[in-house]
């Protein structure tokens, strides 16, 4: 979702300034991240096979990220319109064709794993800057999902900020507050007290967690 929100009728709404290019939609946080994000994915998580992004925004994660390990597939989603319709322009970008048109996927549905459009072959996933503007539970949905998919030693990868044992830096609390002042139903995740427990209710166990720039945590997941 790269730091978006949704209105009451899900349409996207952007929590910063998007540029356009066509349908093309530029993100300046992506711009600042996407280096160190690549960096830590292909550090950490499978470098063939297919890859589900859930949550997708502009496109431009996947296509970075893609675009640099010539032996991986690119699944991206994302439940807003014109993102699918920037997600198909940047995967343009990827050679080869790996990186599939998207679709629209909404975590919070039950079920969503199970649609005929899914690749059945996953070997891990990936969801940035979601968890946090969406209500808890679309990151219920995105862990029953992934342990659904995901074989043994599969893994999921999120990004973004994160509370430890309620504390955060001071620019994460601010934003917590932002957020909850949007909908009450949003915030920053613990990852000990929420998303930790969460993942063990589905056999996925916290493996890996990396400090990056902005206060915010790469953190992975494998299933079980």
């Amino acid at each position: 979702m790269n730091d978006n929100q949704r209105g009451e009728d899900g349409q996207e709404i952007a929590l910063e300034a998007r540029q356009p290019e066509g349908v093309k939609l530029y993100s300046p946080s992506v711009a600042r991240n996407k280096e160190p994000l690549r960096e830590v994915f292909q550090r950490l998580m499978p470098l063939s096979g297919q890859i589900l992004e859930i949550a997708s925004g502009t496109g431009e994660h996947g296509a970075h990220i893609a675009g640099a390990i010539p032996d991986l597939h690119w699944q991206p989603s994302d439940p807003d319109a014109t993102s699918r319709a920037s997600i198909s322009a940047w995967a343009e970008d990827v050679p080869d064709g790996r990186m599939a048109p998207p679709l629209a996927l909404v975590t919070n549905e039950h079920g969503w794993w199970q649609s005929p459009a899914v690749p059945t072959d996953v070997t891990g996933v990936v969801c940035i800057n979601m968890i946090h503007i969406a209500p808890f539970s679309a990151a219920e949905g995105l862990f029953e999902g992934a342990a659904a998919l995901l074989s043994p030693g599969g893994k999921l990868f999120l990004y973004g900020p994160f509370k430890r044992r309620g504390v955060t830096a001071e620019s994460n609390e601010r934003f917590d507050a932002d957020l909850k002042r949007r909908d009450p139903a949003w915030g920053v995740r613990d990852l000990d007290d929420q998303i930790q427990p969460l993942g063990a209710r589905f056999a996925m166990q916290l493996t890996d967690i990396v400090e990056m720039p902005a206060n915010n945590l790469s953190v992975v997941f494998e299933k079980g």
